[in-house]
């Protein structure tokens, strides 16, 4: 480290940053540590207090945890790219882990569910891979215990507890429990969580004469990503209104509780999506909501879902671009060894909103 580092943190950020861009976990890894936990700690955006502390004294840990962030935020693109809002943050208090300027609509509890599952899912995957210490395969699964369905754990089971465990104490180390704002992120991290541990899937293998299968050896594996990511749409699709009730018990002053239902003072599942305020239009530019407006995105003429021109253009209506695209086609191949291919054309519209 020496003189170097003491003046040029950025620079090594930088080559922490380009590190992990271009080689992956392992060198990025090295590099975070080599380079010293507190000048890498101190300069990542958007951090609360103990995220830092979180972050200095898991150094390692930290990479699958930035990995697991940009997962979230690139599966919420994913799943709402053809909406209004479409996981977008134009403000400057945009940081990895959720957007805590945001109205606290259902779209912040969205955000908030999917840069949860992704850390979650990302520690999990870390552990297995044995890029992380202090985890590894899940112990409780260890080979050759039985399981009491009769067959025996073998091979690396996902460690979902730890995974769990890190997810939870740094993606809630920033939310306060006295507010109702805090309660809504913490519940939603909760529903992220939660969407991961359930989506475990199962993998055996067959032992014995011939195939018969008289043993089964099976571990716990973690599905694609978008498995997890088609959940949480789901969950995004049913979300449910809250609003703070001031209870009488002193270790929670405040709890959220429906605000349409019919039993009173009623608690939404642990699994759902939770919102304290309704949602913008995002029809027009504003930084504050979170909001792009959707002047310029692409529409569907002909479609009557939200990908349509009539609901995306928010009644502007929108503009016509004709182009031609081209293509290499019909290509044969002549011994030897040449490809003859012809050139097709297709005229194609695009719509974009005013």
């Amino acid at each position: 480290m020496g003189a170097t580092s003491r003046r040029h943190p950025k620079a090594l950020l930088a080559l922490v940053v380009s590190t992990y861009c271009v080689w992956g976990n392992l060198l990025a890894l090295s590099s975070v540590v080599a380079l010293g936990a507190n000048i890498i700690c101190n300069k990542i955006p958007g951090l609360a207090p103990r995220q830092r502390a979180i972050c200095r004294s898991r150094p390692e840990a930290i990479v699958a945890i930035g990995e697991g962030a940009r997962l979230g935020l690139a599966e919420c693109q994913f799943q709402v790219r053809h909406r209004r809002w479409n996981c977008s943050n134009p403000g400057p208090y945009r940081s990895m882990f959720g957007y805590e300027r945001m109205p606290a609509s259902k779209e912040a509890a969205l955000i908030h569910a999917f840069s949860s599952a992704g850390v979650t899912y990302a520690v999990t995957r870390a552990c297995s891979r044995g890029n992380l210490t202090r985890c590894g395969c899940d112990r409780d699964k260890r080979d050759g215990r039985r399981a009491p369905e009769g067959f025996r754990w073998g091979g690396c089971s996902a460690d979902i507890h730890f995974g769990l465990q890190m997810a939870r104490k740094f993606m809630d180390a920033r939310e306060s429990p006295e507010t109702a704002r805090g309660l809504m992120n913490l519940h939603n991290n909760r529903a992220g969580r939660k969407a991961v541990k359930s989506s475990l899937g199962k993998e055996c293998k067959c032992h014995g004469v011939s195939g018969s299968c008289t043993m089964r050896t099976c571990w716990t594996t973690l599905p694609p990503f978008r498995a997890i990511g088609d959940d949480v749409r789901r969950l995004y699709g049913d979300s449910r209104l809250v609003e703070p009730y001031l209870g009488r018990r002193a270790r929670t002053p405040i709890t959220l509780v429906l605000k349409r239902s019919k039993r009173k003072h009623r608690k939404p599942r642990r699994k759902c999506l939770v919102y304290l305020e309704h949602s913008p239009n995002y029809c027009d530019h504003d930084p504050a909501t979170g909001s792009l407006g959707t002047a310029g995105r692409l529409c569907n003429r002909t479609s009557k879902g939200t990908d349509g021109c009539d609901l995306m253009c928010c009644g502007r209506g929108y503009n016509t671009h004709q182009y031609t695209r081209t293509w290499q086609c019909h290509c044969k191949f002549h011994w030897c060894c040449t490809v003859n291919c012809q050139r097709c054309s297709e005229r194609t519209e695009e719509y974009s909103c005013k």
